[in-house]
């Protein structure tokens, strides 16, 4: 019997073989749309993209539209964070889609590797993408060859923007023109010529900073200050950290100054940014606009970091101060044995507090027989310094009024605040804040015998008897 063979014409299937769930035989259709600045001319060419796209799928009897798949000042070097791209993608995964449409290779990515990935995986789900500025389409036989060669070129093309925007940006730091994101810069806001101008209410709290350090607040505390007082941040939020009033206390545009470049692009696909440690020139631009901290107290701040970082490796704690223990003499309380920081403790049979050395208990096998003190103690050997202090003060003025005069900005500072806080006379008792503001450390070297040395230098010696 001789053989027969029927054709059977192809049917056109959305993904995995299913037609779509609606029953109806349109094509289903879904336009890519994005513009990668958010400047207002683009956004414009946005809107009449979106406008576009709607009204020519909608025109087409066989074409059902699906949705409008949309990015708006966004990169398109790689898709991380394209949410619109993302979800179309999502949504030809879970057959929705039979037919994307773009308006040219470098809307749809200016990778390469991302243009291939995606077209492929659409391909094998059935899913083409019609490019209508090359007019390709990637269900061709030549098209996946056309489209390699003008993804590489649209690539190319996102290397030399991006170069030409490092240069024109190099080339505004070496003028000194300053370029800051305001929207998340404390403090600050730009006028249309992209000049920074003070934001009176922001700079209340970046004033607010600066005060509670130099009163001997930690960064930490400070930020728990601000959490406590419901202050928002430059983003509107309550959410203030250690770390985002450290680099506060470190920014140099407070005092005026704006450092350049700090950090740089190591791959224009990926755009990540790395902190520049030396690997490319940094431009310092000084009074390049009004400042908001005098630059002899920005200074001072400086010098008072370095301090405490310096104490710190010397007394060898990780941290300067504890903001969960309300005393001004964490971190301050060193042992006269070893060099090692006391930590305040707990008797917890008879709720009474008391500061043991840190080597008390095991470290790397070594130990450290030093006398545990009593809170109460600590703060009577402060009050008798402190008290003997202001008994001096008519000898200890002229020391003051010639650090005023000729000393550093953090000497200045410290002796300011001597010459203020000795004026209003002897403690009765110790109280924290006052303790911050003045007190450098107490060496212990007994239960009765301690040193006590003030930030301005001053040192008393003081033995008591329990």
């Amino acid at each position: 019997m001789a053989r027969s063979i029927t054709v059977i014409p192809a049917q056109r299937r959305s993904q995995r073989g299913r037609r779509s769930e609606t029953g109806s035989k349109k094509i289903r259709v879904a336009a890519y749309c994005r513009v990668s600045t958010d400047q207002e001319e683009q956004l414009n060419s946005f809107e009449n993209q979106v406008e576009y796209y709607t009204k020519y799928i909608n025109e087409k009897a066989e074409y059902q539209l699906v949705d409008i798949y949309a990015d708006e000042g966004i990169s398109g070097t790689n898709t991380k964070k394209r949410e619109g791209f993302n979800r179309m993608i999502a949504d030809c995964e879970a057959g929705k889609i039979d037919l994307v449409i773009t308006k040219s290779i470098s809307r749809f990515a200016r990778n390469t590797q991302d243009c291939l990935t995606y077209s492929r995986k659409l391909k094998g789900l059935g899913i083409g993408i019609i490019f209508e500025k090359e007019n390709i389409s990637t269900m061709d036989a030549s098209g996946e060859l056309l489209f390699t060669i003008l993804s590489s070129l649209a690539q190319e093309e996102s290397r030399n923007i991006s170069e030409n925007c490092k240069w024109a940006l190099r080339h505004n730091y070496k003028q000194g023109i300053v370029h800051v994101n305001t929207k998340g810069f404390m403090g600050y806001d730009a006028d249309k010529d992209g000049n920074l101008i003070i934001n009176p209410e922001q700079a209340k709290i970046v004033r607010r900073v600066f005060r509670e350090f130099e009163e001997g607040w930690t960064p930490n505390e400070i930020a728990n200050h601000l959490n406590e007082d419901k202050v928002k941040g430059v983003k509107g939020r309550v959410a203030w950290n250690g770390a985002t009033i450290r680099g506060m206390l470190r920014n140099e545009k407070y005092q005026g100054d704006a450092r350049l470049q700090k950090t740089y692009t190591t791959d224009y696909l990926s755009k990540k940014r790395v902190k520049n440690e030396g690997q490319v020139e940094q431009y310092y631009v000084e009074n390049s606009h009004k400042p908001i901290i005098a630059r002899d107290e920005w200074e001072a701040v400086q010098m008072e970091l370095e301090r405490r970082e310096g104490f710190c490796k010397e007394v060898r704690i990780a941290h300067f101060g504890n903001a969960s223990i309300k005393s001004g003499f964490t971190s301050k309380l060193v042992c006269g044995r070893c060099g090692n920081a006391y930590e305040r403790k707990c008797w917890s049979n008879r709720g009474e507090f008391f500061w043991a050395c840190r080597m008390k208990r095991p470290v790397n096998g070594k130990t450290c027989n030093a006398d545990n003190v009593k809170d109460e103690t600590i703060r009577r050997a402060f009050v008798i310094a402190w008290n003997a202090v202001v008994k001096d003060r008519d000898s200890l003025l002229p020391t003051w009024e010639a650090m005023k005069e000729a000393g550093n900005p953090l000497e200045k500072m410290r002796a300011k605040q001597m010459i203020d806080l000795t004026g209003q006379g002897s403690l009765a008792c110790e109280v924290h804040e006052h303790t911050r503001m003045v007190l450098e450390r107490i060496v212990i070297h007994s239960k009765t015998h301690f040193t006590v040395r003030f930030l301005d230098g001053t040192t008393k010696e003081v033995c008591i008897t329990e």
